[in-house]
């Protein structure tokens, strides 16, 4: 407990210094978070020079001083631009986790450690210099008993310890930031982390990894143009990860596919589709399709590597995911609100007449557009940012399809300039057109609904009780909520108070004529007790007045 304490208060003092020195000091100072260091540790906030850079460059230096794990969150936070504005998705896609590799020592107590033997009794041979290292872990090449060539993943030692000990204080600070700034409330902070959270975890079991891998090699079984490396599930476990090695040549490296005789064209339009088929399809697709896990075989065959980040839609969501692409299609922009509604947790409070508005302004940068010219992953993502405008949460996995859209689109596009993505999606579109109006789909469809209508014909009379008896002990709670009624009742107080104020007015006017009537009938000065109270009376009378008039003109209500 205390070496965990002590952690956590190093950690806060690196990540405060990392705040100050990008001119972040306003949040240090609103979180108190020297507070959380003793004071014998705590951080002189000395600034550097002012940073001319934005606020997306600010906080990718931010995230790249923090080190490993906070560099790895910001990748996944690129990912997701329903959470972020685009300037810092542009910076956070910049991160890179350029780390040193660890020892072969380690190598070889990790693999005894986890695979229960010694490393001469599995591998016939094994590298003892990685192929890549990167922040979780790092690659080496390796040959089994049994004489396969394979890629052998290794977790960073203590790595997941180190990641734990920053999401515990990420989360502390985020909940912190919620209560004491309005944009972390705004964007969701403490749940924008938990989801980042749960992707960073899933990258560190790589049981997971081998599990989508099979997937994907199941997926293709009857797909000759696409190649998924066999994992080798016996020497994998929650650290290590053994699959079949891949030697070929990167998809983005143009030059170098052309000198070896490939097609450039069927290249780009077999790895379209073979991200169409993940998605649209399967509902089971690879979330960063980048470059460099996409490969080229003899004869023209992808094969796509790291499995570690995928995404998955439930047919609800492809069939959300159909109905954006066709509305898009269709320029609807009805259809696109209705879906971005349904496919999203819509908050109580969004205006629907700005969304259709936000809605008909995006689809006038496509008017006129012809359809082999528009980017379906841009366009997605688009749609994406106006639900986040309108605090619409979309399911992360339906982000990701924007994401790996618009990934896949930027490397086939190198590939061949001319490669309409839209016409090669137009079977799939078809297809899943099809699917939407089979009977067996429809008749599912309608038996659900009935089913639906059904519970809802049979809990009717139960749910008709309880109101009774809450309406029966007056228990019923009615609430109204109007557009701008804090600022109507400010301006009815204001009026009531102005009226209560010429009632008193009036009421001390008539009492002061009263008065100066009676003095004047019976022959009195106006002094009483010695006191000129008709002057008096007169002079509080008009300061009144004054101050009654003052207002009203200030008011502009004359």
């Amino acid at each position: 407990m205390f070496g965990k304490r002590v952690r956590h208060i190093n950690r806060y003092r690196e990540i405060a210094a990392a705040l100050l020195s990008q001119g972040f000091d306003y949040i240090v100072e609103e979180m108190e978070l020297i507070q959380k260091v003793p004071y014998y540790q705590r951080v002189r906030p000395v600034f550097t020079e002012k940073n001319t850079g934005g606020i997306g460059e600010r906080i990718r230096l931010v995230l790249q001083q923090l080190g490993p794990t906070y560099v790895k969150l910001g990748q996944i936070a690129s990912t997701r631009p329903d959470l972020l504005p685009s300037e810092i998705i542009g910076e956070l896609e910049k991160l890179q986790d350029k780390v040193p590799g660890f020892s072969f020592t380690e190598v070889r107590s990790l693999l005894e450690e986890e695979l229960g033997a010694a490393r001469e009794e599995i591998f016939q041979q094994f590298d003892p210099e990685p192929l890549a290292a990167a922040s979780i872990g790092q690659v080496h090449r390796a040959e089994l008993k049994t004489g396969e060539i394979v890629a052998v993943k290794i977790q960073r030692p203590g790595i997941a310890a180190n990641i734990e000990t920053d999401l515990e204080i990420l989360r502390e600070l985020a909940t912190l930031a919620e209560r004491r700034f309005h944009w972390a409330e705004t964007y969701q902070l403490v749940d924008m982390i938990d989801e980042l959270t749960k992707s960073l975890r899933n990258e560190l079991d790589y049981t997971s990894e081998a599990r989508n891998a099979e997937k994907f090699s199941k997926q293709f079984l009857d797909n000759p143009t696409i190649y998924i490396p066999q994992v080798y599930c016996d020497y994998s476990t929650q650290k290590i990860l053994t699959a079949e090695y891949i030697e070929g040549t990167k998809i983005s490296e143009r030059e170098k596919l052309e000198l070896q005789g490939y097609n450039l064209s069927r290249l780009a339009e077999r790895f379209a589709k073979g991200i169409f088929q993940q998605i649209f399809m399967a509902g089971f697709f690879h979330g960063d399709p980048h470059p460099g896990n996409v490969v080229v075989l003899p004869g023209e065959i992808i094969a796509f590597l790291d499995f570690g980040m995928v995404g998955r839609l439930s047919p609800q969501m492809k069939y959300h995911l159909s109905s954006l692409v066709i509305g898009l299609m269709r320029q609807n922009s009805d259809d696109l609100a209705k879906t971005i509604s349904l496919m999203g947790i819509v908050p109580d409070h969004v205006n629907r007449l700005q969304l259709r508005d936000d809605i008909d302004l995006l689809q006038e940068k496509y008017y006129g557009v012809p359809l082999s010219q528009v980017s379906l992953g841009e366009a997605v993502n688009h749609i994406f940012t106006v639900a986040l405008k309108h605090k619409i949460k979309i399911p992360a996995d339906l982000v990701l399809v924007g994401k790996a859209l618009l990934t896949m689109e930027g490397v086939a596009e190198k590939l061949d300039p001319h490669l309409s993505i839209l016409d090669v999606a137009e079977p799939f579109g078809k297809q899943l057109l099809m699917e939407r109006l089979h009977p067996k789909t429809l008749t599912k469809e309608l038996w659900k609904n009935l089913s639906d209508f059904g519970e809802l014909f049979i809990s009717f009379p139960q749910h008709f009780k309880e109101l009774s008896s809450v309406v029966r002990r007056g228990r019923l709670r009615l609430e109204i909520t109007l557009p701008e009624v804090e600022h109507i009742l400010k301006t009815q107080d204001r009026i009531s108070n102005r009226l209560s104020f010429s009632i008193i007015l009036l009421a001390f006017s008539i009492i002061m004529a009263s008065i100066i009537v009676s003095l004047n009938l019976a022959g009195q000065s106006s002094l009483l007790w010695k006191i000129p109270v008709v002057e008096i009376g007169f002079g509080i009378a008009m300061v009144m007045f004054i101050w009654l008039l003052y207002a009203i003109i200030r008011s502009g209500k004359l």
